[in-house]
């Protein structure tokens, strides 16, 4: 009986999931396997009870989108000609591609192998400073396991050219990118369109049970470019035919609402402190390893696990932060940011955190920031009539796209409801030194 040399793994999002032999070596390496056991959204399960994915089903998803990018932006008739002198790799002949797009889908399966247990929601101040989860995930790719399987293939991708792809130039600014190796690691983890975003919020809002992640990714994967930049016509970029404008307008208005609904959910930001706080009382010396070996060993089940013996003992270090994680003691909103505050006040969450910390002590007040940030909407896209234009121009849309801006002011559930009648009898007095005027010299447009 031949051996079989494609394989096939049914996934909720993409149906089917299919890769070769090579590929298979890699997903069954430890470092990929140990994703199974990190969680895609940290805690978030306590909050969303479905939201028990895993980062290896996103990281298989975002293999698979990444070759169906691949492919779309490497057709001949979709090349565009001023790309094809720019980025001549995009035309190479079949052999040199097909190397490529090897490269690039090892890459998206293994860009998440340096993640933390409980993903993000550990990493903040808790690695040595200059760390973060893609310089381990570089570390583990070029190291032995994977190398020795990269060796193995025919033709073997380069260890150094996975790496690159997998992590990109913002977190290797020591090392030279080609414009063709820019543009294979923006199809993972551009801001606009790379395929680790799709897969996220498309598999987020599936465990989830919220129907803010989704949009049409088959249409916006087959009107992907790759075409001149909007503001330099020497440099590619990752843009869109005309045809796909829709959809894109749908992916980034449901970034927005993910964002603000899911990823920025108060209860969800109260896990992630008392997660935090934990970790810094277990870890030796508050902070987890870079190395490599020590990386592998840890996962969520054994921070889980760690978390329900230190609810047991009194005395174990982090037995605080257990007790409000197993038995949900989560610290509570008790201010979130208006639209009215933020248009009436100078900083105005940072004055009631102060009042807050002032009153009831810094131990019992929380503050949850996300800073502004508009969704990355300028891009170019091809219209057949004129050339090639940025987003802005083509789309309505997208020149109105909400700002993500969270923040809110948590604090312990056992001051909570004296801290509410205190906040809202203080609350005008608090911010009315910080007011702001009007052109005309009127109160600010909006409630206070």
């Amino acid at each position: 009986m031949a051996v079989k040399q494609y394989h096939e793994i049914r996934d909720p999002i993409h149906n089917f999931i299919e890769m070769d032999s090579d590929e298979r070596q890699v997903l069954d390496s430890e470092p990929v396997q140990r994703l199974r056991h990190i969680h895609q959204l940290a805690m978030s399960y306590l909050v969303y009870p479905g939201a028990t994915h895993r980062r290896f089903e996103h990281s298989l998803g975002v293999m698979d989108l990444a070759g169906k990018v691949f492919d779309v932006v490497t057709k001949d008739q979709n090349i565009h000609s001023r790309v094809r002198e720019i980025v001549p790799e995009i035309a190479a002949p079949d052999d040199e591609k097909s190397y490529w797009c090897k490269t690039l889908r090892m890459a998206a399966l293994c860009h998440d192998v340096g993640h933390l247990p409980f993903s993000h929601a550990a990493e903040k101040d808790l690695l040595p400073d200059g760390w973060d989860h893609e310089h381990i995930t570089a570390k583990l790719i070029q190291g032995t396991e994977l190398r020795g399987i990269w060796e193995s293939m025919k033709p073997p991708p380069s260890p150094d050219d996975v790496a690159k792809i997998a992590v990109g130039p913002d977190k290797m600014p020591d090392v030279d990118f080609s414009k063709w190796e820019v543009m294979l690691s923006e199809i993972i983890s551009g801001e606009a369109f790379g395929v680790d975003r799709m897969d996220y919020l498309l598999r987020d809002s599936h465990h989830a049970g919220v129907a803010y992640g989704k949009f049409d990714h088959h249409r916006l994967v087959d009107t992907m470019r790759i075409l001149p930049a909007n503001d330099k016509a020497d440099e590619p970029a990752l843009g869109i035919d005309r045809g796909g404008i829709h959809t894109a307008e749908a992916l980034l208005n449901a970034r927005y609402s993910m964002f603000m609904q899911v990823y920025h959910h108060p209860v969800r930001m109260a896990y992630d402190f008392h997660l935090k706080q934990f970790l810094q009382s277990w870890l030796p010396n508050g902070r987890f390893s870079t190395d490599t070996n020590e990386h592998q060993k840890l996962t969520d089940n054994e921070v889980i696990a760690g978390i329900l013996e230190a609810y047991r003992d009194k005395s174990a270090p982090g037995h605080e932060a257990a007790v409000r994680i197993v038995r949900r003691k989560h610290f509570q909103v008790v201010y979130t940011l208006t639209y009215g505050d933020k248009h009436n006040y100078e900083n105005s969450l940072e004055v009631i955190y102060a009042a807050l910390k002032e009153k009831y002590g810094e131990e019992n007040v929380r503050k949850h920031e996300h800073p502004q940030r508009k969704p990355n909407a300028d891009f170019p896209v091809l219209n057949p009539e004129i050339g090639v234009e940025s987003s802005l121009v083509t789309s309505d849309v997208l020149n109105k796209l909400p700002i993500v801006d969270v923040g809110a002011i948590l604090v312990s559930p056992e001051t909570r409801e004296d801290a509410s009648k205190w906040l809202r009898s203080n609350r005008e007095s608090i911010l009315s030194p910080t007011r702001k005027e009007s052109e005309h010299g009127d109160d600010a447009a909006g409630g206070a």
